[in-house]
């Protein structure tokens, strides 16, 4: 379609929204941009530079900007009066993801991936297992990298690998990618969905324009997700650390099996010899293992990349030692299930940092999970208390409520003895005290770093 001319308005500016604002002026469009909050002038200034209109500290009124289409950033709710009163007067509502999408050159294949937890890591590997086999790929999404930004870099025929997450895809109406994976799904941002049922319906929208062509990988040990293969159009492979699905990735003998339906059973290596460690990264293991098979990847180039891949930064990712003690940067744990995956993936003793901003979480189950295994629990931000509470039922009484975050990982750093793993894994949105959870996880290494300088 031809955007010369064309009024969009764009509700919300984080990274997505603006990067949707720039690339539609760029293409001619006549774009509003507006954001109920005050921006920093420097996010702001590409943006005048490109002739978007601002409208900052609240919303304009549809009926007076009356747009041929709104754009929606992820962070803004999908009941906004501006988003409301446009579907009202049925005016098309996007995600960036859905404008990336009909953005795209002809002929690119979309793998999608989501889940309540893992999207990051697995993305990342799926993406890399396609540039080490030698395939045009480039990675974007709920990843960091709006991927309108990456536009410039997509060429006709190639491969585009994106975390997306349950907000993009609430404002989605055509995306099809060709390989979607749903890698779990935990009560999870309840806060804007609702209801879990909610959260589920949006997870699965990343299956919602696929065709009998396509495939859709499943997590066959998750309830939730299992039962989502009912509703597919697509072909359905199932991924297992437990048992062998009708067709998918299983273990034998602790070696990763896959049968995708047509050549027999594909054995790629022993679960011992992956690069990334813990149960929760088998599974995103053996889901990307899916995703390059049924794109024709070779077996013997995937399982290279298998055994090499590297940790993501802010999952698990290793910061410094410290006199015998390990520090981990895990700031994407923005929920329970993230942060007993954690707490689950090492041996040794752990003095765990934890609290933020709660997401309409219940803490009990990871309370009953740090039982035993964190010796010291540092807590922090808006949902210190309510963690507390959970983890004094639980029999924890090594608390230490924090008045701010360095404060956290001074009193961690001063629990710690060699052998141990100082961790930051929150089990919270970082929103109480951060922009995001990168910032968050920037943070936590630098004042580590700043430890080891010290000496």
């Amino acid at each position: 379609m031809s955007w010369q001319g064309k009024s969009v308005l764009v509700v919300g500016l984080g990274r997505s929204g603006r990067a949707a604002a720039t690339e539609l002026a760029r293409l001619g469009a006549k774009v509003t941009a507006c954001d109920r909050q005050a921006l920093a002038e420097e996010e702001l200034e590409n943006l005048r530079k490109e002739g978007v209109h601002l409208i900052l500290g609240g919303y304009p009124e549809v009926n007076e900007i009356q747009p041929d289409l709104v754009i929606t950033s992820p962070g803004v709710p999908s009941g906004e009066p501006p988003l409301a009163r446009a579907r009202a007067r049925g005016i098309p509502v996007w995600s960036e993801l859905e404008l990336a999408y009909r953005l795209l050159p002809p002929g690119v294949k979309v793998v999608a991936i989501t889940g309540t937890n893992g999207k990051t890591t697995t993305t990342s590997l799926c993406g890399r297992i396609l540039q080490e086999a030698g395939w045009p790929a480039v990675v974007g999404g709920n990843i960091g990298i709006p991927l309108v930004k990456e536009l410039q870099e997509i060429t006709p025929g190639s491969y585009v690998v994106c975390e997306v997450s349950s907000f993009q895809l609430e404002a989605i109406t055509s995306f099809h990618p060709q390989v979607a994976a749903i890698l779990n799904i935990t009560p999870d941002h309840l806060d804007r969905h609702g209801s879990l049922e909610n959260y589920i319906a949006a997870k699965a929208r990343v299956m919602a324009y696929q065709e009998a062509r396509d495939f859709a990988i499943l997590n066959y040990d998750d309830p939730h997700t299992r039962s989502l293969a009912g509703g597919a159009r697509s072909r359905v492979l199932f991924f297992s650390r437990r048992e062998r699905p009708p067709l998918g990735a299983w273990l034998e003998d602790g070696v990763i099996c896959c049968d995708l339906g047509a050549g027999g059973t594909v054995k790629l290596c022993h679960c011992e010899e992956l690069s990334l460690k813990g149960s929760h990264n088998l599974e995103n293991s053996m889901a990307a293992a899916l995703v390059a098979l049924a794109l024709g990847v070779d077996p013997e180039q995937l399982t290279r990349t298998l055994k090499t891949f590297p940790a993501v930064p802010h999952r698990l990712e290793p910061v410094a030692e410290i006199n015998g003690v390990c520090y981990i940067n895990d700031s994407k744990g923005t929920n329970p299930e993230a942060t007993m995956k954690a707490i689950n993936a090492y041996s040794n003793p752990l003095v765990l940092i934890a609290g933020g901003r709660n997401k309409g979480s219940d803490f009990t189950l990871l309370a009953q999970q740090m039982a035993g295994r964190v010796k010291h629990l540092v807590l922090v931000g808006e949902a210190a208390r309510e963690l507390e509470q959970a983890a004094r039922k639980a029999g924890i009484d090594s608390i230490y409520l924090a008045p701010d975050f360095a404060s956290a990982v001074r009193e961690a750093a001063g629990a710690a003895r060699p052998g141990d793993i100082v961790m930051l894994s929150p089990a919270c949105a970082s929103w109480d005290m951060f922009k995001n959870y990168e910032e968050r996880g920037d943070v936590f290494k630098s004042l580590v770093l700043q430890m080891k300088d010290d000496g």
